[in-house]
Parts: C-alpha cells; sequence; structure tokens
C-alpha cells in the first residue's frame, strides 16, 4: 500500500480530494442556490434593461487537436457551471424575436443566457489557434500577425452581435462571454505546456482522469430548472476522457510531433482520403457498439450496487414513474455508494453515463483504434 501511494504524486491526491471536498460542502449548505439568489436577480435587471437593443440590431497537427479539444471541454464545464449556478434568463420572447432555425438551435434555446457559449468558445478556441500559428510559424511578418489578430477580433465581434440579432442573448451575456474567454484562454496558455506534457508523460494519468470525469459529475451544480446544460458538458467529458486515455497510451506510436501531416510527401492527398473513408464510419460504429454497451452493462452494474436508476429515454425499460416508484422501495437498503452520492435524489439517471462511455468511446477511437487501422492498412 505504501508503494502504491508513493507513486501517485500528491498533487493528484490533492486536488481530487479538493474536487470531492467541493462536491460535498456544496450540497450541505447549498451553494448553488445562495450564489443564484444574490447574481440572478442583478443579470436578469440587465437582461431586461438590454431589450430595446436587442430590438434594434449567426490533418495530423495531434497537439493541437488534444489542445483544441481539451479546451473545449473546459469552457463548456465552467461556462455550462455559471450558466446553470446563475440560471439567468435570455431574452423575453415576445417582444424579442428569437431566431431558431436548426433543431440545435432550438435546444440551445432552452439553456440559461449567461453567459454566451458562441462568444466564450469563439474567443478561447480562435485565440489558441492564432497562438499556434504564430509558435509554428514564428518568422512570420508582423503585418501579418496584425492582420490576423484583427481577423480574429472581428471574428469574434460578428458571432456577439450575430447572438444578440437572433434575440439568442442580452449584451450583459456577450460581456460575460468575452470576460469568462479571456480569463480561460490567459490561464490555458500559461498552462497548456505543462497540461500536455502530463497526458503524454504523467503518472497515473488514466487513473487521475477517470476519477476527475467521474467527480465533475457530481460537482456540477443543479440549474433552477433544467436545462441540456448537463448533457453537453457530459459529452464533451467523455471526449476528453477518451482522447486523453488514448493519447496516452499511444503518444509514440501515433501522436508524436514528427507524424506524417497532410500536404506533405508522407501523407499524400489519395492516402488522406482514404484516410477519412475508413476513419468516418469506424469513428461512427465505436459511437453506436460503445452506447448499446454501456446501456447493457450499467443498469445491471447499478442494480449489483443497489444504486436505483433511471432514464431519460435511453432505456425503455428504465423510463416513467414506476420505475421511481420502485427506487424508493429499494431505498431502505441501498448500498454504500448511494448513500455517499445519491442525497436527496430518488434516483440517478443513468443516460448521463451512457452518454459519458458513449462519447469516451467514440474520442478513443480517433486517436488510438483508429490510428492502429491506418497502421494495419498503410494509410
Amino acid at each position: 500500500m505504501e508503494s502504491l501511494m508513493e507513486k501517485i504524486p500528491r498533487w493528484q491526491v490533492s486536488f481530487l480530494c479538493g474536487v470531492f471536498t467541493w462536491v460535498v460542502v456544496s450540497s450541505i449548505f447549498n451553494v448553488t442556490q445562495k450564489i443564484r439568489s444574490s447574481i440572478q436577480p442583478w443579470v436578469s435587471r440587465y437582461v431586461i434593461s438590454g431589450t430595446p437593443i436587442i430590438l434594434q440590431i449567426q490533418s495530423g497537427h495531434g497537439k493541437l487537436a488534444r489542445q483544441m479539444t481539451l479546451l473545449m471541454a473546459f469552457c463548456d464545464y465552467s461556462g455550462n457551471c455559471i450558466k446553470d449556478v446563475v440560471s439567468a434568463p435570455r431574452p423575453k420572447s415576445p417582444p424579442v424575436r428569437i431566431l431558431t432555425a436548426t433543431k440545435d438551435e432550438k435546444e440551445n434555446a432552452l439553456e440559461y443566457g449567461l453567459p454566451s457559449s458562441h462568444t466564450l468558445n469563439t474567443i478561447c478556441l480562435s485565440g489558441y489557434l492564432l497562438h499556434y500559428v504564430f509558435s509554428c510559424l514564428e518568422d512570420i511578418d508582423a503585418s501579418y500577425r496584425v492582420a490576423s489578430f484583427l481577423f480574429v477580433c472581428l471574428f469574434v465581434g460578428l458571432i456577439g452581435f450575430g447572438r444578440i440579432y437572433l434575440g439568442m442573448h442580452s449584451v450583459i451575456d456577450i460581456i460575460g462571454g468575452l470576460v469568462l474567454g479571456l480569463t480561460i484562454l490567459a490561464f490555458w496558455l500559461h498552462f497548456h505546456e505543462s497540461i500536455d506534457n502530463f497526458v503524454i508523460l504523467g503518472q497515473n494519468v488514466t487513473t487521475f482522469w477517470i476519477v476527475l470525469s467521474f467527480l465533475l459529475l457530481f460537482a456540477y451544480p443543479t440549474p433552477e430548472n433544467p436545462t441540456p446544460s448537463f448533457e453537453y458538458h457530459t459529452a464533451f467529458t467523455g471526449v476528453a476522457l477518451g482522447i486523453v486515455t488514448g493519447v496516452q497510451q499511444t503518444y509514440h506510436q501515433f501522436h508524436h510531433e514528427n507524424v506524417a501531416r497532410v500536404f506533405t510527401p508522407e501523407l499524400t492527398i489519395p492516402a488522406f482520403a482514404g484516410r477519412v473513408l475508413v476513419g468516418i464510419p469506424t469513428i461512427l460504429l465505436v459511437k453506436f457498439c460503445s452506447k448499446a454497451l454501456a446501456k447493457w452493462i450499467l443498469p445491471i452494474t447499478a442494480s449489483a450496487l443497489g444504486i436505483p436508476v433511471r432514464s431519460s429515454g435511453y432505456v425503455a425499460a428504465l423510463t416513467g414513474p414506476s420505475v421511481v416508484k420502485k427506487s424508493n422501495e429499494v431505498k431502505p437498503t441501498s448500498g454504500y455508494l448511494q448513500k455517499a452520492f445519491l442525497g436527496s435524489h430518488d434516483s440517478f439517471d443513468v443516460d448521463t453515463g451512457i452518454r459519458l462511455l458513449q462519447y469516451g468511446g467514440l474520442a478513443w477511437s480517433v486517436v488510438d483504434l483508429v490510428p492502429s487501422l491506418f497502421s494495419h492498412l498503410n494509410l
């Protein structure tokens, strides 16, 4: 036991214990509700006062790919946490007309407003991409650097303006996304090398990330009313878990800095087209199989551990009020895990675990299974 503890860095234990402590403390003292009660009225006033303004007014670079993915997951979790803690409304419709042309936009409209996720994600991803290009092309002319920076600023501005024009956000939402995005981008640019080195060379990476992903599900705040934000965060957390697990195991085979890159003699256009034709169907197949396997395994595992579960839609046998009634009947014989994490809830939504494993399997196939197929097929 002592030798095992010596192999685990203290910062990992401290970090995970900190997240666990936050989960317990925030649940006991209702931290989310207290923060919401102090911030929501202030934000709501700005949303209402901003209504007239709305009425007056949408490869081969492994390091870049994994950094952008992890950054996106971090942005999504941070932004959605703030959304559901504050639970600030979107612009009132009517008088504002909210324009939603697709099913995704209609689902996004069900989320709370502050901060604007589009503004937040655009700043972080375009800012990091610009930093990456400047790092790779150190001899680029200063005029091109200025032009690129101005283009990114214009792009971010148009995204923010578009969200206001569509009636999806008020000005305060855009400002909140801008401030949070710049804060996260500054943090990421300072620590991204350390994060990447940990992912590819660190100790206990897979175990640490699995435990962290599990704790983040419980650390997520409960919104005033149900929204899709938690589902989005779960999907991105699963993707991050799959990416980290796969890259950590296969970095020296498929993801080092000397791998073949598109538009080079080592990776021709026909070979790249072959990768696309093989890779995309494989990834979709893994996503389907991961979901099917999780739908079968998770309910059985929960039943064995005495944890009552329900399903929002993935598992037909676990949907409906009869499932909740049944879970209440078995509550007196609940297991330790249920007592530790279930709290005041009648049952867990098994769809959360299914979604996590589904997207985790998808991301793992991208960085592990599919590159192995390319190697065997000489693509």
